[in-house]
């Protein structure tokens, strides 16, 4: 399973570390993602995702449907 959001498409990112001296090694920062059921109403059923957090806020905000439609998706695309 790769550790990227099934909704947003956010993935890793790439960089340096750097230390006082200036050294540089390469540093991943991951998204933070997490397993979630979230309750379609208009389909009227459950649908499993892994979501970063950041997408969990925008669909609490916005709902659902109207986050999956920001994305260009549907519920069906979920599954």
């Amino acid at each position: 399973m790769s550790r990227r959001c099934t909704i947003s498409g956010k993935k890793p990112l790439n960089g340096h570390k750097v230390s006082h001296a200036n050294k540089k090694a390469n540093k991943i920062s991951y998204v933070n993602l997490q397993s979630k059921r979230l309750y379609d109403a208009d389909t009227k059923q459950w649908v499993r995702v892994r979501v970063s957090t950041r997408m969990l806020r925008t669909i609490s905000k916005k709902g659902l449907t109207a986050a999956l439609r920001d994305y260009g998706m549907t519920v069906a695309d979920l599954k």
